[in-house]
């Protein structure tokens, strides 16, 4: 569906959305790079992640102790620290002094703990073994070639220990989506309170946040804003942002007023629509556009709503399941909550109501001052309830939830 003229199809089922935008992520998933492992924390597998070696690549001493050969007692013929390579052990009733992480001689048969251990008259060491094995054998953990992480794994601090305790320098991953920021409205104000019939922008400093939040990369110069409202100055501000993103959000003139220059902008651009309205509530006029650059690359333009909340919800619906195909991600699952108050539906239409969820209990209480240009609940909220369309929220149900992605410690 291209964008020369305005669609007169029905809204977009929501669900059905964001199976769409992740399947058009997914088709434009972006090209791996090689990072150093130490740049690769929050990025995202492209390849598998495989043993370069057995895992551990030499038998190694588990405790402090004794690598001994033979019955006891034994005769100290040397020490092993960990990161030498030691001489066997060549007769029996003899041994090494061993640290932990120690390379095992070969020839050593038993590992005695120091704390378990005494020394006779004459200097030798002896003491009772046990019956467990005190080292690590060769590819105790893994075999060489062994799959430890699949592709599509996100790279957290757990998969960079485990990549760099295989010997790799280097990991491949899929990128963070480069990401822009276009506001549009010239009724807005950037610094100071608000009036004189002007309001203060809240979307300028909110979604490059969320976006951040969702895996992109924001650039410093990445959001401009208040664009004049012009059909020229639209066009300009979203080639400039393409050339350099590979999504593109905007904010307000999703609908189709005097000053809505969005949809007449894709059509000069030449845009193809993905979604173009969502049949939810807030947040119905949302829409994702495709475009085609001089690379042969997908980029994407997110219309947001110009009400805070709506945009938000836009974000939650469309955005963040595109990012994750974009990164090569699975899909986002959505999570469940209970009810500790009644919930309204929208008729034909998907409510997705703002809720706080007790972390505790786990139920969910929707939150107090949630009009579409309304903040105030949203800083309260962990999230959405999704209402499904012909029913209503009843106390006790348990109803899909869309979870913002907060940090750790936010929202108590």
């Amino acid at each position: 569906m291209t964008a020369e003229t305005v669609a007169t199809t029905a809204p977009t089922a929501w669900d059905r959305a964001r199976t769409l935008m992740y399947e058009a992520g997914r088709a434009a998933l972006l090209p791996p790079v090689d990072v150093l492992v130490d740049h690769a924390d929050g990025l995202t597998l492209a390849h598998d992640l495989v043993t370069l070696t057995a895992l551990p690549a030499f038998p190694t001493s588990s405790v402090d102790g004794y690598a001994v050969r033979g019955p006891a007692p034994w005769t100290l013929v040397g020490k092993v620290l960990a990161g030498n390579s030691p001489e066997p052990l060549r007769e029996d009733g003899t041994a090494v002094e061993i640290a932990t992480g120690g390379m095992l001689p070969t020839g050593a048969d038993a590992v005695l703990r120091v704390e378990e251990s005494t020394r006779t008259a004459d200097g030798r060491v002896t003491g009772q073994l046990r019956e467990t094995v005190e080292w690590r054998r060769t590819g105790e953990e893994a075999e060489v070639g062994e799959l430890l992480v699949p592709a599509g794994t996100p790279v957290d601090p757990g998969v960079l220990g485990l990549a760099a305790s295989c010997g790799y320098d280097k990991l491949a991953v899929h990128p963070r989506p480069r990401a822009a920021l276009r506001i549009f409205g010239d009724e807005l104000l950037t610094q100071g309170p608000p009036g004189d019939g002007r309001v203060r922008d809240a979307l300028g400093p909110n979604v490059p946040a969320l976006l951040r939040r969702y895996g992109c990369a924001v650039a410093p110069g990445a959001v401009v804003g208040p664009v004049e409202d012009t059909l020229e100055a639209h066009v300009a501000a979203i080639r400039s942002a393409l050339a350099e993103s590979d999504l593109v959000c905007t904010t307000g003139g999703t609908m189709h007023g005097p000053v809505d220059h969005l949809h007449p902008a894709l059509a000069a651009l030449g845009a193809s629509y993905l979604v173009n309205t969502v049949a939810v509530r807030p947040g119905f006029p949302m829409l994702v556009a495709r475009i085609t650059g001089d690379d042969g690359r997908a980029r994407f333009i997110a219309g947001l709503p110009g009400n805070p909340q709506s945009a938000l919800v836009a974000l939650a619906s469309l955005v963040e399941p595109l990012l994750a195909g974009l990164r090569g991600r699975p899909m986002p699952t959505l999570g469940t909550v209970v009810l500790a108050e009644p919930v309204p539906g929208r008729g034909d239409y998907t409510h997705l109501a703002l809720v706080h969820v007790d972390a505790t209990t786990g139920s969910a209480r929707p939150v107090r001052h949630v009009g579409s240009a309304m903040l105030r609940g949203l800083a309260r909220a962990h999230g959405f309830a999704a209402i499904a369309p012909g029913t209503s929220g009843e106390v006790g149900a348990r109803v899909p939830f869309v979870p913002l992605p907060l940090l750790p410690g936010e929202r108590p």
